[in-house]
């Protein structure tokens, strides 16, 4: 039998059943209401326009993805839902996008990281700019700021970021980017972002030592934000990205294990950036933990959901849309959600899994099982579902632009096509 909230997704969706992410907060009033997505800043006579108390909002039990879904991950196996219903916000008019409102604060942001990286040796300071070129779509510093922006205004002060808030926009950047240099570096990938990798361009011995400083300034700007709570939260990213690429390293062979793995390798891999980053600034302008839970929780589906979907992408998008080889995960011997479901349908694959598709031909046969399953579908509804979550958590705070900002993002990460 399903899980509590296996149970009520299917009623939300029984009673709401064409309902979009972002169509069902634009309903003034009536329509399908969660007691999980209801604001705290509701304009009934007894609230007078004040928060209730978020302890009352928040329930750490509620939609724990990893333990269902390793539970009742063959209940996916069906026609996937339409999405859950939750009350409306404020507002009916359409959210702004959310790349046009952080442009400001993100005009100058890779100009602030080459300096950040300037040294005195033309080569390392090259190839330390190499990809700080302004044409990456910053994804996870714009998260920051509008998070930022939506909890300063959530906290009663203006909207404006903070010097610390800002800096932690610009080092959330730098983490990844180095992230992404020692990735490259691992898995002897040749193009990153369109164009050619470093290691690649001038090999692994300077692509080393480019990521680890790079990762070294990022460092010394959290320093200097000078708050030891901000320094561990973020500390703690780094661990994670460690963490995760030995877990990546690894396969598990209970296949319910083998789910758990892969969620908590995105999440350490992908999500716990943006995360902890989102409690970063959260903490920088609040006191209250609950405050803080609501920034990450919001952070961490959101990232989880953007791996689903880049996992599916490997499946779907061209080379050309994502700016590298399709297949590439399959390729490196690493089974991703399209793949894990599949298995459910195709048990041959589990062999392949075990042996990271290491013999000839188990790439293609790896690759027609998966689109001959609906394993693309279903990663994508369980994209969806993490995205869900993620609205539930930011609508608890105040309503702003930023934070409907944040909400339209949810609807971009599900639907992008690179």
């Amino acid at each position: 039998m399903a899980g509590p909230w296996w149970s009520q997704c299917r009623r939300w969706s029984t009673r709401c059943p064409n309902a979009g992410l972002l169509q069902t907060f634009r309903r003034l009033n009536g329509g399908c209401v969660s007691s999980l997505g209801r604001s705290p800043w509701s304009s009934g006579p007894r609230s007078e326009g004040r928060p209730s108390p978020l302890s009352t909002q928040i329930n750490p039990n509620t939609l724990n993805f990893t333990s269902s879904l390793t539970r009742h991950k063959s209940r996916l196996l069906v026609h996937a839902l339409p999405s859950c219903c939750y009350r409306t916000i404020h507002s009916d008019a359409k959210p702004k996008d959310p790349f046009t409102l952080a442009q400001n604060d993100l005009k100058s942001l890779y100009d602030d990281i080459r300096k950040e990286l300037f040294v005195s040796k033309e080569e390392l300071k090259f190839l330390c700019d190499y990809y700080f070129d302004g044409k990456g779509k910053a994804i996870r510093p714009m998260i920051v700021v509008l998070m930022a922006r939506a909890l300063n205004i959530h906290s009663n002060r203006a909207g404006d970021l903070l010097p610390g808030q800002r800096a932690i926009a610009m080092i959330s950047e730098m983490i990844h980017t180095a992230s992404l240099v020692h990735d490259d570096v691992i898995d002897g990938s040749d193009k990153r972002r369109g164009k050619k990798t470093i290691n690649n361009m001038w090999g692994e011995r300077k692509a080393i030592l480019v990521g680890d400083f790079i990762l070294s300034a990022a460092s010394m700007a959290l320093a200097r934000i000078g708050n030891i709570t901000v320094v561990k939260v973020l500390s703690q990213v780094i661990e994670d990205l460690v963490r995760g690429e030995f877990m990546q390293l690894g396969s598990k062979e209970n296949e319910n294990e083998r789910f758990k793995h892969y969620l908590e390798k995105t999440f350490k891999k992908t999500a716990s950036l943006i995360a902890n980053s989102c409690k970063a600034v959260s903490i920088l302008v609040n006191s209250d933990p609950e405050v803080h839970e609501i920034a990450y929780q919001y952070g961490k589906n959101v990232g989880i959901a953007f791996q689903l979907v880049d996992d599916v992408l490997d499946f779907t998008s061209g080379a050309s849309h994502l700016g590298k080889p399709t297949a590439a995960d399959l390729k490196l011997g690493l089974a991703t959600g399209p793949v894990l479901f599949a298995c459910q349908q195709f048990p041959e694959l589990h062999a392949m899994i075990m042996r990271r598709f290491s013999t000839k031909g188990d790439v293609d046969r790896a690759w027609q099982y998966v689109l001959q399953s609906d394993g693309v579908q279903q990663t994508n509804y369980l994209a969806q579902r993490y995205c869900q979550e993620a609205i539930r958590q930011v609508s608890m705070l105040r309503p702003s632009p930023e934070r409907d900002a944040l909400i339209r993002l949810t609807e971009m990460v599900l639907t992008r096509d690179k």
